[in-house]
């Protein structure tokens, strides 16, 4: 059961819920390889709620608030986070696309929620100059 808390989901909204496209979930990344983001991380869907709800996939971009992506040309700043780091800068790491079964994964709300509307802008721009898809 799902606490109540200020801005938990109910048990049945849990149920219904899929992510959709800007919205930020956690999602499991293990197994992991290389340079990969490994255990629980922020996760920025870029497909639609249509696509997540029928395939149980989400495609996306792995999120981190490591310092260091200050200066990563492929990390777009979404914004600032609270929780275990109030205050951090969260990055967007646009280099890192990935497609997670999120259901399997265990996917479920980021308290972000959501990115905003220029950071989003922000992302696909330079997605789409790593992926050339436009």
């Amino acid at each position: 059961m799902v606490s109540k808390r200020a801005g938990a989901l109910s048990s049945k909204s849990v149920r219904t819920w899929v992510p959709d496209r800007q919205d930020v979930i956690w999602i499991g990344c293990n197994p992991q390889a290389g340079r990969e983001m490994r255990d629980v991380h922020p996760f920025l869907v870029l497909s639609p709620r249509a696509f997540n709800q029928r395939t149980s996939l989400v495609v996306g971009l792995p999120m981190t608030t490591a310092e260091y992506n200050a200066s990563n040309p492929f990390a777009v700043v979404a914004g600032t986070v609270s929780g275990r780091k109030p205050g951090a800068t969260s990055y967007v790491l646009c280099h890192q696309p990935k497609s997670f079964d999120w259901r399997l994964r265990g996917g479920k709300p980021h308290p972000m929620r959501k990115v905003d509307d220029k950071p989003f802008a922000d992302v696909l721009l330079v997605l789409n100059q790593i992926m050339q898809l436009a």
